[in-house]
């Protein structure tokens, strides 16, 4: 698996954990952050690429700092250099 899908995917996983603390919906997500239900199911699937603008959304709408998204084991090791 290439290394940024990896990550995507670890990330949307943070996102999910988090919201679901947090007793939250995808719709409450969608209301705070104006992104689609739809969208954020495609984020916490790691099936979209975050952007810098879309990550403070979400730590804005988790009520979490953003270093809190990347809170997650990765072995850069197992990917080759070339990724």
């Amino acid at each position: 698996m290439e290394v940024n899908l990896e990550l995507q995917k670890l990330i949307g996983k943070r996102i999910c954990a988090i919201r679901l603390k947090n007793n939250q919906t995808q719709q409450d997500l969608e209301f705070i952050t104006g992104i689609d239900s739809a969208e954020i199911s495609k984020y916490e699937s790691g099936k979209r690429n975050l952007t810098l603008k879309t990550l403070i959304k979400f730590s804005r709408a988790l009520q979490v700092h953003p270093k809190e998204l990347f809170d997650f084991e990765f072995d850069i090791k197992k990917f080759s250099s070339d990724q």
